[in-house]
C-alpha cells in the first residue's frame, strides 16, 4: 500500500468514526426501549406516590411505553433506595424520592446501605411539600414572636407532636428551637393524622404538620396555623404567613421529592429524561394538579446543580439531626 493509499484509508475510517453515534447518544436516541418502572420508597396514597402517578402518565403518552409505578415501602425509604441503586443503569429503573431518603437518612441511620450523593443520577426535583406550625385553640398566642415569647415562658416544660423520629415534622421543629432558643421535646406518634388529632385535644399543644391532615382542622378552627415552614405562601390558605416573614427570615423547611436513576445510566440518557420530567413539571396543568396535592411546584436547573442540591441537604440536614441528638439512632 502506497503512502497516499494508506493515507487515503485513515482518513476514511476516521470519517466513519465520526460520522458513527457515540454509544450514550445512541442509547439516548433509542430510549425508551421498554417498559419504565419507577419505584416509589413508601406506601401508596402519599406525596411521592401521587407524583410518580402524574409524571408516569404522561411519559408514557409521550414515548408510548407502558410506566408501572412499585410501591416497596419499608425502613424508612431504604428498601426501595437499594433496589434503584443496584437496577440496571440504563434509564428504565427510577425513583421518585423525599428528602427523608436523599438527605437526612446519611446522618440519621448507624449504617447506610447507599449512598445518595454516589448512588444515584438526580434527573429532577419534582415537589416540595410546605408544612404548617399549628397551635391548640388555648395556647395564647396569634403570631410567631407571640409563639416564641410564650414558648420561652414554659422554661423548657414544652412539647410537640411528630409522625415519628427524624422525620419532617420533628426535624422542622428542631430547627425551630435551634434558631430561637425554645426549649420542647417531641412526642412520637404514628403519622400525621393521630399527631394532629392529639393538638386538637389538647394532649400536645403544637406541631409542624403537612397540610393535607391539616387544612380542614385550620378551616375549622380546630387549630392555629402560626406559621408555613416554606418562603412561599401557600393558596389555600394565603392569610398565614410564611415564618420567615415573622421574623426568622432564613427559616425554609420544606419535605421535598426528587426523581433518580441509578449511577451510571448513560449521560445522553439521564439528559432525555432530566428534559422530559423538566417538561412535564413545568406543564400549567400539572402546576395545578401538584398545588391542589398541598404541595409546591419547584425549578428545575441542571443535573449538575441538583447534584449540589442533595450534597447540600446532607450537610445541612444533617446538622439538624445531630443538634437534636439523633445521629445514628436508627
Amino acid at each position: 500500500m502506497t503512502p497516499a493509499t494508506r493515507l487515503r484509508s485513515t482518513l476514511a475510517a476516521l470519517a466513519v468514526l465520526a460520522a458513527a453515534p457515540m454509544p450514550s447518544t445512541a442509547a439516548a436516541q433509542e430510549f425508551p426501549t421498554k417498559t419504565i418502572t419507577v419505584i416509589v420508597p413508601f406506601a401508596a396514597g402519599g406525596a411521592g406516590d401521587i407524583l410518580a402517578r402524574m409524571i408516569g402518565q404522561r411519559l408514557e403518552q409521550k414515548w408510548g411505553k407502558p410506566v408501572v409505578i412499585e410501591n416497596k415501602p419499608g425502613a424508612g425509604g431504604v428498601i426501595g433506595a437499594n433496589l434503584t441503586a443496584k437496577a440496571e443503569a440504563d434509564g428504565h429503573t427510577l425513583m421518585i424520592a423525599p428528602s427523608a431518603t436523599m438527605a437526612v437518612n446519611v446522618t440519621l441511620f448507624k449504617t447506610l446501605t447507599y449512598d445518595p450523593a454516589a448512588d444515584f443520577v438526580p434527573l429532577a426535583l419534582a415537589a416540595a411539600t410546605p408544612f404548617v406550625l399549628v397551635v391548640n385553640p388555648d395556647v395564647p398566642a396569634k403570631s410567631l414572636s407571640e409563639f416564641i415569647a410564650w414558648a420561652k415562658s414554659k422554661n423548657g416544660a414544652l412539647s410537640y407532636a411528630t409522625a415519628g423520629p427524624g422525620v419532617p415534622h420533628h426535624l422542622f421543629a428542631e430547627l425551630l428551637k435551634s434558631m430561637t432558643g425554645i426549649q420542647m421535646s417531641p412526642v412520637a406518634y404514628r403519622g400525621s393524622l393521630p399527631a394532629v388529632t392529639d393538638v386538637v385535644a389538647g394532649h400536645v399543644p403544637l406541631m409542624f404538620v403537612d397540610l393535607g391532615p391539616a387544612l380542614g382542622l385550620i378551616q375549622s378552627g380546630k387549630v392555629r396555623p402560626i406559621g408555613i415552614s416554606t418562603k412561599g405562601r401557600l393558596a389555600a390558605i394565603n392569610d398565614v404567613p410564611p415564618i420567615a416573614e415573622g421574623g426568622l427570615p432564613d427559616f425554609d423547611a420544606a419535605s421535598w421529592q426528587m426523581i433518580v436513576a441509578p449511577a451510571g445510566t448513560p449521560p445522553a440518557v439521564a439528559e432525555k429524561l432530566h428534559a422530559e420530567i423538566k417538561n412535564i413539571l413545568a406543564m400549567p396543568e400539572v402546576k395545578a394538579q401538584i398545588t391542589a396535592a398541598g404541595m409546591l411546584p419547584v425549578d428545575n436547573t441542571s443535573i449538575a446543580s441538583l447534584r449540589d442540591y442533595v450534597k447540600s441537604e446532607i450537610a445541612r440536614w444533617g446538622k439538624v439531626v445531630k443538634q437534636a441528638g439523633l445521629e445514628g439512632s436508627q
